[in-house]
């Protein structure tokens, strides 16, 4: 059955007030804050950010700080806790009349692919076993980007990181593929998760809508496409982003109560058009071209879309 989006149909629907000022210290052309800018639209002012370390710290330095709402610090591991401990002050003070229920606050966290697919897994999954009342929001830029992109469990095979650099052993890159977080999270039967892209505003701004009508955790997987880490110009952004979709690497879907519909089936470009704009993978075409490496991406991502009935 297709997809229909039930609140944003139209561009000119999307809110144009700012809940994410501009001034912040992330770098040009970052696809995450993009993402952010785009949800803070639905999600409003009356917000508390728990942000796990990662690029997004560089966001709010004391004392300035780029957001409406509220901000909190954590370490990488624990930002799900935090929202735990923030979620239930605010449900005791509701409890005992010192907060109206009119002046609830949403708790959000802010988490790299590094702290959500590695270090803060284990919070990450307890909060969702609690049935934590909260949004989860991974800016997923596929390595450790703050600290030098370094090799995640979200790199994808063939990509060169820090600590995965091409060699004689291991010419195509990293050799391990992406974990798949979605699958990891739908096991434990949240009532919504969804992956969103910022160059599919209407997309994500209709998840976000959707996901505000449910209690319980809440979880979006955002592309958010890396100029600094994976080595492109700033401006190429727009097409680096778009194309991770259009060539199937990025799937558009959400799962509520643990049923998964895409909402976008792209007609499919070869993943090599998206590879080509990348330094992180220029290594599969230059000094020679790597086609067993190329074709099992694209291998992957067909047996991927089979099922779905991409073309």
């Amino acid at each position: 059955m297709p997809w229909h989006r039930e609140t944003f149909k139209k561009i000119k629907q999307i809110p144009r007030e700012e809940h994410v000022l501009p001034g912040t210290a992330l770098c040009a052309g970052c696809g995450g804050l993009e993402a952010l800018r785009l949800a803070a639209k639905v999600l409003g002012d009356d917000v508390v950010y728990v942000n796990a370390a990662g690029c997004f710290t560089m966001l709010a330095a004391y004392p300035f700080t780029p957001f409406k709402g509220s901000w909190l610090y954590t370490t990488m591991g624990s930002a799900p806790a935090g929202a735990q401990g923030v979620r239930d002050a605010l449900d005791v003070l509701i409890a005992k009349g010192r907060l109206p229920k009119e002046e609830n606050l949403k708790v959000v966290v802010l988490g790299g692919d590094g702290s959500t697919y590695d270090m803060a897994l284990s919070s990450t999954s307890g909060a969702i076993y609690r049935g934590l009342d909260f949004y989860y929001f991974c800016y997923d830029n596929e390595a450790y980007g703050n600290t030098g992109m370094q090799l995640s469990a979200a790199t994808p095979y063939g990509a060169r990181t820090a600590t995965s650099p091409c060699s004689l052993q291991h010419p195509s890159g990293a050799i391990q593929e992406k974990k798949d977080i979605f699958e990891i999270w739908r096991a434990h039967k949240p009532p919504y998760i969804a992956t969103v892209a910022p160059r599919y505003p209407l997309d994500l701004e209709e998840k976000f809508a959707r996901a505000s009508t449910f209690t319980g955790p809440k979880l979006f997987l955002a592309l958010s496409a890396c100029p600094t880490g994976w080595l492109y110009d700033p401006g190429e952004t727009p097409e680096v982003a778009k194309l991770a979709v259009e060539t199937g690497l990025w799937p558009l879907k959400e799962a509520i109560n643990g049923e998964v519909t895409h909402t976008y089936i792209p007609k499919r470009k070869p993943v090599e058009e998206y590879l080509k704009l990348q330094g992180r993978f220029r290594h599969l075409f230059e000094p020679t071209r790597q086609d067993e490496a190329i074709r099992h991406i694209q291998a992957r991502v067909d047996e991927y879309w089979l099922p779905v009935g991409g073309s």
